[in-house]
């Protein structure tokens, strides 16, 4: 049996020891033989003609080895690394899920794996990711258009998860690690994603004009949000007890930055102990950031750019869970005296 693998920048290919399966690599174009490896490479670009050569064979092929082109040219347009791992997942899956070749699927093949997904519980959301994780490869790598025929869902109409000012008051004064705490802080205060957080630079911090700097937020965009008083104070004892360098939060290497899942573990263990029973995320402190100043009276467009959203229909979610004017509409049980009757 032949076996095909990805390599860093060709597929390796280890069979056993056969005159004619040497002779049928031979003659596809850019192979080589590593002797030290025992197996023979590949250029991915030549792996259809490989696959032509060996057919009627048995092939076994691991998922990943199709998509080194798609993982170069999604890093050469800049997609964020949570694009680029969600869009090798899906396409990964989606082969695993069929049992086919990129050239063998059908626009039924696509229909089947999105009604799996579908099944599964995932949202609309979560199914438009994996729509555009096809149609890039399928679209823009093979250049085949089956995939364009695939209608998107409808978009789940969910109002975000906020807290209220007491309950992130409580996860804060949960927090005895300074670390931990301004990490949290910073989220809710200055309205940063989880992503955006745990990038931060010491340099990003301009303490004297009260702002934060994020690079590459939202959109791949630069942008500043403000830096409040409560968190410029924690940011000094921060910085004077851990005296980061360059990483303003550092992981367990000192020049890698803290990871978003221990950031989300901070999260769940302050929410634990402060006793918050919500259905929440640690993204929930970015929406409370948003409802909280627009309750306050601050106008939605400068709440906009602080949350760097490209489009103002974006923000606008945030009047939707906003209690400002709500808490002023009596219910009409509460006009008619409600309880007067009782007894």
């Amino acid at each position: 049996m032949i076996r095909i693998e990805s390599g860093k920048d060709a597929a390796m290919v280890k069979s056993p020891y056969n005159p004619d399966y040497i002779a049928k690599i031979k003659a596809v174009k850019g192979y080589r033989w590593h002797p030290d490896k025992k197996c023979w490479s590949i250029p991915y670009s030549q792996l259809k003609s490989l696959l032509s050569t060996f057919d009627g064979e048995k092939v076994e092929i691991n998922t990943s080895v199709w998509f080194y082109e798609q993982r170069k040219e999604l890093m050469a347009r800049k997609y964020s690394r949570r694009t680029v791992k969600l869009y090798l997942h899906y396409n990964e899956e989606f082969l695993r899920f069929c049992n086919k070749t990129p050239y063998q699927v059908s626009n039924d093949d696509v229909r089947n794996y999105l009604y799996y997904l579908a099944e599964k519980g995932c949202s609309a959301s979560t199914l438009n990711i994996a729509i555009n994780a096809l149609k890039f490869y399928y679209g823009e790598i093979l250049k085949r258009r089956f995939v364009y025929e695939i209608k998107r869902p409808k978009k789940d109409k969910r109002l975000p998860a906020v807290f209220s000012q007491e309950e992130v008051s409580g996860i804060l004064s949960s927090i005895t690690n300074t670390k931990h705490k301004l990490i949290l802080m910073f989220m809710y205060s200055a309205g940063l994603r989880v992503g955006e957080v745990v990038r931060l630079r010491v340099e990003d911090m301009d303490v004297e004009r009260r702002l934060i700097r994020i690079r590459g937020g939202k959109g791949r965009k630069d942008r500043y949000t403000i830096l409040s008083e409560v968190a410029s104070k924690t940011l000094k004892e921060y910085l004077r007890k851990y005296k980061p360098e360059k990483r303003l939060f550092s992981g367990q290497r000192k020049y890698r930055h803290i990871t978003t899942r221990t950031v989300q573990k901070i999260f769940e263990n302050a929410c634990r102990k402060a006793e918050i029973k919500k259905d929440v995320t640690v993204h929930s402190l970015h929406h409370s950031f948003a409802t909280h100043l627009l309750e306050s009276g601050v106008d939605l467009r400068y709440i906009q750019e602080q949350l760097g959203h490209k489009s103002s229909k974006t923000t606008e979610i945030y009047t939707h869970v906003a209690m400002k004017d709500l808490r002023r509409i009596r219910s009409p049980l509460d006009l008619m005296g409600g309880d007067k009757k009782d007894g």
